[in-house]
């Protein structure tokens, strides 16, 4: 395989990059304006740059993961969310379209979207499959359907054999403390490392959510991309939920730490579900299947917050003892 990862410098293209160089793929890693360690540089507003990213990877295969993935700043920048997600999407799909190939070498093209299209949806919907409506219900959720309602458009019009991820909540270890499990892993961190008094503050703990290992993310969109049917649509996901007050329960005995928790009226979101999660059989069909217990990835999620802490302790007293 010929890959061209997009997003390779975030926290899931990371993963997939280092998957995809595992299995002895030939893998051109683009990231944004700020890639480092000799990546190339893309502009999802500036379609030359994804057209010279194309064309220079000479890529069979395209997984596009780069975006704006954080629910509360598409709601406070929306324009930006869809200026991305959506038309960043387009931008690179038209940049294959007019890079000069034959049809019949068009590139399969992975588009990680968000389970976070299908909305509000009552329990028992659950577990979702993928033929069920969208009715996304804030910006993030409508720039990823709208990228994802163009890509099923450039397969039937243009024949780019596109293959959609609806991602439901994954994790791993490095990921943004934007995100609920590793802010929790940081707050436990930090308490532990007495950095912090013993106390959390966290937002609504009685939803449940579908947690997958962000290795197991990157293993289903290579599956897709190996066996999947174009045009088609696959939930990746661990097909559980899990309630957010099991997974700070789980956290608190790995931290081995004394902890009052708070909740925090600033922490709850304004629309919120209290059960959601994927159905993953399509997605197993193709031969892939979770293998990272929530457990395992728990651990490891802490234990790189931990040490990040350790770090900046030691960074501290190696400043103070030079002065």
């Amino acid at each position: 395989m010929r890959a061209l990862v997009t997003g390779a410098d975030g926290f899931v293209g990371k993963y997939l990059v280092r998957a995809l160089q595992e299995r002895g793929c030939d893998v051109t890693a683009a990231g944004g304006p700020n890639a480092k360690n000799g990546m190339l540089r893309i502009d999802l507003a500036d379609m030359e740059t994804l057209r010279h990213a194309f064309e220079v990877s000479q890529a069979d295969t395209v997984f596009h993961l780069a975006g704006q993935p954080f629910v509360p700043r598409a709601i406070e920048k929306p324009v930006e969310a869809f200026e991305i997600n959506a038309m960043g999407t387009v931008r690179l799909l038209e940049a294959i379209r007019t890079s000069g190939r034959n049809r019949r070498t068009f590139p399969r093209f992975v588009l990680a979207g968000s389970a976070s299209v299908y909305g509000l949806v009552s329990e028992s919907r659950n577990p979702l499959h993928e033929d069920h409506p969208i009715a996304p219900i804030d910006p993030y959720g409508a720039s990823k359907a709208a990228a994802g309602v163009f890509a099923t458009a450039a397969w039937c019009s243009y024949g780019i054999p596109v293959l959609s991820a609806r991602s439901f909540n994954h994790i791993g270890p490095g990921q943004s403390q934007d995100f609920v499990v590793p802010s929790f892993a940081k707050q436990l961190s930090r308490i532990k490392a007495g950095l912090e008094k013993s106390t959390m503050k966290v937002g609504n703990l009685l939803t449940e959510r579908d947690f997958l290992d962000v290795r197991d993310v990157v293993e289903a969109y290579i599956a897709m991309a190996e066996n999947g049917e174009p045009g088609e649509t696959y939930n990746v996901c661990s097909g559980v939920p899990m309630r957010i007050q099991d997974i700070l329960r789980l956290l608190i005995q790995i931290a081995d730490v004394p902890v009052e928790v708070l909740e925090d009226p600033a922490k709850f979101r304004k629309a919120d579900l209290r059960t959601f999660y994927g159905d993953n059989a399509k997605l197993c069909a193709l031969g892939w299947a979770p293998k990272i217990p929530l457990g395992r990835s728990l651990h490891e999620i802490f234990d790189f917050e931990y040490a990040q802490q350790l770090q900046t302790i030691n960074e501290r007293r190696a400043r103070s003892a030079r002065l």
